[in-house]
């Protein structure tokens, strides 16, 4: 069995609690018996950047090949392909659904959207990086579409519970879609407008998702940095997880909405 720390809300780091921040509670893996739940407090909401922590230079050391695509999982992709990242949740179950999807060529897991470079999986839990979980996702576009991963990002958790998904509460677990392309973008903001109207005549709220450009960079060990939003590769016991762990953890709750057709058409 992999060392996967599988308890999987419990933290190390200690962090102040106060006006702001949300109770939450350590939730050991299923996968592993005899586990305690334990109460801990950390921000509801993203803290200022200049308060984040520094992080370090190292890169987390990834090496390897995909268990189930049978790919490296660092850069360089294969020629022709697209890739683009996701937050829904926690990270371990986002990742299996794109895994799954006929066309993807690669997923990982990491860190990304915030302030503190190359961080640490508590580090990103206790609040204070404002990193949100992510998954790298590379396809090829001529077996799969942006507008097919997109159904999967949006149908596959709840985009409209803020700093949150389900019972995981904190400023890593929000949603998020951070794109490569200017074409990329444009097809995330219209599939929100689309879905949004989908899910208001479901009752449901607002879309808090967090869509932004210029996602990605250039390969730099277990980072890609360069561009506006780097990715920072999450430690080896996190990626593909619930193929270690079939039976572990995985917190999403969908809307049971699904996306209308022409998700990306602008009307």
């Amino acid at each position: 069995m992999p060392s996967a720390l599988l308890t999987r809300r419990f933290y190390a780091l200690d962090v102040p609690s106060g006006a702001g921040w949300a109770i939450d509670y350590a939730r050991t893996d299923p996968a592993t018996p005899g586990g305690t739940a334990v109460f801990r407090t950390k921000p509801a909401t993203l803290i200022a950047p200049e308060d984040a922590l520094p992080g370090r230079d190292a890169t987390m050391p990834i090496e390897g090949v995909h268990p189930v695509l049978a790919r490296p999982i660092v850069p360089p992709f294969p020629d022709g392909a697209e890739h683009a990242f996701f937050g829904m949740g926690c990270f371990w179950g986002a990742e299996r659904s794109f895994w799954t999807t006929p066309g993807v060529l690669v997923t990982a897991v990491g860190y990304q959207g915030g302030q503190t470079p190359n961080p640490t999986y508590h580090e990103v839990c206790a609040g204070r990086t404002n990193h949100t979980e992510a998954v790298l996702v590379a396809w090829d576009p001529r077996d799969v579409t942006f507008e097919s991963l997109l159904r999967t990002f949006w149908e596959g958790h709840d985009p409209t519970q803020g700093m949150r998904q389900g019972n995981d509460v904190g400023t890593q677990y929000r949603s998020a879609i951070y794109a490569t392309t200017d074409e990329q973008l444009r097809q995330a903001e219209t599939s929100r407008d689309n879905y949004q109207r989908a899910l208001a005549a479901a009752g449901h709220g607002a879309i808090t998702t967090e869509i932004r450009g210029g996602a990605g960079g250039e390969p730099t060990g277990g980072a890609l940095v360069g561009g506006a939003i780097p990715f920072y590769y999450a430690e080896p016991d996190h990626q593909q997880y619930l193929h270690k762990v079939p039976h572990g953890y995985c917190g999403h709750g969908e809307t049971g909405v699904s996306c209308p057709v022409g998700l990306v058409d602008v009307g």
